[in-house]
């Protein structure tokens, strides 16, 4: 079994970008890069490919990421399988696969997660599962079948806070999905 990871808590301001990335498999696009940049922090969800990938990312912003099941080599070893964040007020809890969910048992009194950013099957898309908002940014490295090349942002302001998932192949990146968080009603 692999380590869990703590609950952090990255700063409380009352705006923040969080950028959103997974299964770069060792290839980080300019397209993915430009549109992280200005992003307060990021979380990868896994299938990262290489240290290179988080040093390059790190560059941007304070990184937090997850083991991914390709994630096999002696640098991922680091790496947590699940990861619980508390970022700009908001419960973040950070995994691979979603299918993990069903193995946490928090302890008792741990808050459950406002928003759960997952990966691994390359598909973006926001979704409610558990009475959690799940987001999938979708792959940002090589194009898995016809699956579009993904990222995305939770943007944090005092008026509320939103998920918007983004294809990176279009110029200016196109909007996939885009949610109010609390709402769970999908606005794209």
């Amino acid at each position: 079994m692999g380590r869990r990871g703590r609950c952090r808590d990255v700063t409380d301001p009352s705006s923040f970008r969080i950028g959103l990335i997974s299964d770069t498999h060792g290839l980080l696009r300019p397209e993915a890069v430009g549109f992280l940049r200005g992003a307060d922090h990021i979380v990868h969800a896994g299938d990262v490919g290489s240290a290179a990938i988080l040093e390059a990312l790190g560059a941007l912003a304070p990184v937090s990421a997850v083991r991914g099941n390709n994630d096999t080599a002696a640098w991922a070893a680091q790496l947590p399988l699940i990861e619980r964040l508390r970022i700009g007020g908001l419960a973040v809890l950070l995994v691979h696969e979603l299918a993990e969910l069903q193995s946490l048992a928090g302890p008792v009194g741990e808050p459950p997660a406002d928003i759960v950013v997952y990966g691994h099957s390359h598909q973006p898309r926001i979704l409610e599962q558990a009475g959690r908002l799940c987001v999938n940014p979708g792959s940002a490295g090589p194009r898995r079948f016809k699956l579009p090349i993904a990222a995305g942002e939770i943007l944090i302001e005092a008026g509320g806070s939103q998920v918007r998932l983004v294809d990176l192949t279009s110029a200016p990146p196109r909007e996939l999905y885009h949610t109010l968080i609390g709402s769970h009603n999908l606005l794209i």
